[in-house]
């Protein structure tokens, strides 16, 4: 028998700091006159199929040419802007503001955005496939449903909604995929990763504690040294995967495939992990 938890509540913020197109009928609440949404009806709070999230403000000549005009420590403002759809493949972005844009279905294949940050970004169903993302910020970051295959996050903070990506061979070596203990008022902010595929992923040294990975695919990932203390990873897939020094306190294991793990025996606190005796092992 396979046992469900009860779903927990995933308060994943995100703040509309940005002149989004609200969905009329959606409910939201109002904090000092910015919205707020929880991460489960987060598609209600916007209308997807608004200009703000289907068209661009900018052409990929227009993003190339600010670059190029660029002084020495300046940077390109494209924070709130619409870029949906474009093809910025393989542009070097380092100098440039995101926070808050929309990259709805926008091609950023290869692209360098080391240590940019990505705050409140919309950007589903998008390719970001061997993008450099180390060192950057990740806040509130929508990427459902993403091509994240061999991206580079490495040093990254993530805490926002990766969920049904594909990350296959992505690196999160020294990646905080935590919870974000300090922001309770807005919520719990940390990194979801429900039925990703992180399938050969290297997360040595993340730190993934009370993150949310629910029927994620770990399939042969090394998760050598990585915290995921608390965190919710109920029928998670480790066939093959490498779990040396993975700690694994409190942690939720409900139904998960544990059969197949590497080195299990030289896993931390395993025997103090959540629902042990319902997982598959």
């Amino acid at each position: 028998m396979i046992y469900r938890p009860i779903a927990t509540a995933l308060l994943v913020v995100t703040l509309s700091l940005s002149p989004v197109t609200t969905n009329p009928n959606a409910s939201t609440r109002s904090v000092f006159g910015i919205e707020s949404a929880s991460a489960q009806g987060m598609i209600d709070q916007v209308d997807l199929s608004s200009d703000a999230y289907t068209k661009s403000e900018m052409t990929r000549q227009d993003i190339e040419a600010a670059i190029a005009a660029l002084g020495d420590g300046d940077v390109v403002d494209l924070s709130s802007k619409s870029l949906n759809k474009l093809d910025l493949s393989g542009l070097d972005l380092r100098r440039t503001n995101l926070r808050a844009a929309r990259l709805m279905g926008s091609n950023l294949k290869g692209t360098n955005l080391s240590g940019v940050v990505l705050d409140q970004v919309w950007a589903l169903k998008a390719n970001f496939e061997g993008a450099n993302l180390s060192g950057s910020n990740l806040f509130g970051t929508q990427l459902m449903g993403s091509n994240l295959n061999g991206a580079n996050f490495t040093n990254a903070r993530i805490a926002g909604d990766l969920s049904r990506t594909s990350l296959i061979n992505a690196n999160f070596e020294g990646a905080n995929l935590s919870a974000d203990e300090t922001n309770q008022s807005m919520g719990l902010m940390r990194g979801v990763f429900m039925s990703a595929d992180l399938t050969g992923a290297s997360l040595k040294n993340a730190n993934l504690s009370r993150g949310m990975l629910e029927f994620a695919s770990m399939r042969g990932a090394n998760l050598t040294n990585a915290k995921l203390n608390g965190s919710e990873l109920a029928g998670v897939d480790f066939t093959d995967a490498d779990v040396t020094g993975a700690d694994f306190d409190r942690a939720d294991l409900n139904s998960a495939r544990m059969k197949g793990m590497k080195n299990i025996e030289a896993a931390k606190n395993l025997d103090k992990a959540k629902n042990l005796e319902r997982a598959f092992r």
